[in-house]
């Protein structure tokens, strides 16, 4: 066996058992399954077209093990079982990912982190926590509130997710705008490397010693190792929070409205702006608000006299433009069925043919983003509508998440995913072209990783240089973030 070159299927059987054995021998023979509806279950996440294969009889990739392992030294016996007979691991954590970041497309060890689950402390003079990252966030959530604290880290996801998935990803949350992304909120790591080498970073983020390793794992998707334990920031639970909703006329005005609450410094923990489809379409759906044009809701929270200040400033800002004022319970509603969006009968599903086409740019170009990306669905893609609102709001921009939507795709389950990718490209292509970036907390994964060298030019061949410093023999998730495929 030379190289990256797959087993044939004699020597494939006979290597089977014995590793086997030896990851049996690490985990104990109850935490590694070869059954067929555990194969089936590790070969579909969030990513439209596995779902598609599901749903029309096609047979997805699968791993050959699934394996759960309950320390990081045993995941480091696991990387060093794989580099042994050179074949693939994919870590796993909640499954929840949306661009096949986690898919084992070449078969190999998918590593369940689930079993990493243990909060091991909670530093309250530091406001801190130390977890295993593959708690579920919900589960990180409800230890830390009987304490009187958060993350502030509760993206829609926070039910099905892992720590470990959000750090992988670049994950962000609903209070993104106030407290940050996940890398925000990291302050060190411990990882296993693909060879086996458990390491951890220092202790703070805040130091002149060199570069800092965190940001180095965080968004790497398991290709250059798998993080076990992470110590983030935590925040006292506030003592209020308030929310107030507007209507604009049209998206540019409440564009303009968020940008000037940003560039005043103020500290929403949230704000969501919601194009003139989706206001229409979900808004009226999901809070029965019944107007045209541009839903504008933001929140402020903390201390009850900071709030009232920043609120109050955040409202003159908005009453200075064209708009019609909805109030403090309309906005109220928008957070208590924040997560409704992404439920049932809100959420797109099968048969249609949808995609999240998430994007960051600078308040110079978001706007000239969204237009391009909407231009290209009109003109090119007549089948397909296109809804956007603007999240994760920062000083010098903001997110916009866009969708499409087909409602009838193509029933050849090829010619479905032909299309899928075609409108994807094309409007992620126009999107780069007026400045916007490749998503903004959903990873690259399988989906996007083709793009990855346009996006970066030249400088992703420093990307390609760590990878392969780091996991010369390629079988860290391989095939990812558009990194060379197993061979």
């Amino acid at each position: 066996m030379k190289g990256h070159r797959r087993m044939s299927a004699t020597t494939r059987s006979y290597l089977h058992e014995f590793l086997h054995t030896e990851l049996a021998d690490v985990v104990g023979e109850e935490n590694v399954s070869t059954s067929e509806s555990d194969k089936i279950a590790y070969s579909c996440d969030y990513f439209w077209i596995p779902e598609l294969w599901a749903d029309r009889g096609c047979r997805s990739p699968q791993p050959d093990f699934v394996v759960h392992p309950r320390t990081a030294e045993e995941v480091a016996r696991i990387c060093r079982i794989a580099n042994s007979y050179k074949i693939p691991l994919t870590a796993w954590g909640g499954g929840s990912g949306s661009q096949g970041g986690a898919l084992p497309i070449h078969g190999g060890i998918v590593l369940d982190t689930k079993k990493l689950n243990r909060v091991l402390a909670i530093d309250k003079a530091s406001l801190t926590v130390t977890a295993e990252t593959g708690i579920i966030m919900q589960h990180l959530e409800w230890a830390l509130e009987q304490e009187g604290f958060s993350t502030m880290h509760i993206p829609a996801s926070i039910g099905c997710a892992t720590l470990g998935g959000f750090l992988a990803h670049r994950g962000t949350g609903v209070l993104s705008t106030k407290y940050g992304k996940i890398e925000d909120m990291i302050m060190s790591l411990e990882a296993v490397l693909p060879d086996g080498t458990i390491i951890e970073t220092l202790p703070v983020p805040r130091h002149a010693s060199g570069p800092d390793l965190n940001q180095l794992f965080l968004g790497s998707e398991g290709t250059l190792g798998v993080m076990t334990k992470a110590t983030l920031k935590i925040h006292p639970l506030p003592e209020v929070r308030r929310f107030h909703a507007f209507v604009f006329p049209d998206l540019h005005s409440g564009l303009e409205a968020g940008r000037q609450i940003m560039a005043r410094r103020l500290r929403p923990s949230v704000i969501r702006l919601y194009d003139e489809a989706e206001t229409r379409r979900l808004i009226r759906r999901v809070l029965g608000i019944e107007k045209e044009g541009a839903y504008l809701v933001f929140g402020f929270d903390g201390d009850s006299d900071m709030v009232d200040l920043e609120l109050g400033k955040a409202l003159a800002i908005c009453r200075a433009l064209p708009h019609e004022d909805l109030g403090p319970k309309l906005g109220e509603d928008w957070w208590e069925h924040r997560y409704d969006f992404f439920f049932p009968n809100h959420m797109f599903h099968l048969p249609q043919a949808f995609g999240t086409l998430d994007t960051v740019a600078t308040f110079a170009n978001i706007e000239k983003v969204y237009r391009a990306m909407k231009g290209v669905i009109e003109d090119q893609f007549p089948m397909a509508r296109y809804i956007g609102h603007f999240s994760h709001w920062y000083e010098w921009g903001c997110m916009l998440y866009a969708r499409f939507i087909v409602d009838a795709p193509p029933e050849d389950p090829h010619e479905a995913a032909q299309l899928y990718n075609r409108i994807w490209d094309t409007c992620l292509r126009a999107a780069m072209r007026e400045g916007g970036l490749l998503n903004e907390h959903h990873g690259i994964g399988l989906k996007l990783g083709r793009l990855m060298r346009e996006l970066y030019g030249p400088a992703y061949g420093i990307l390609e240089k760590i990878k392969r410093s780091l996991d010369p023999n390629n079988l860290m998730n391989p095939g990812k973030m558009g990194f060379e495929t197993y061979r």
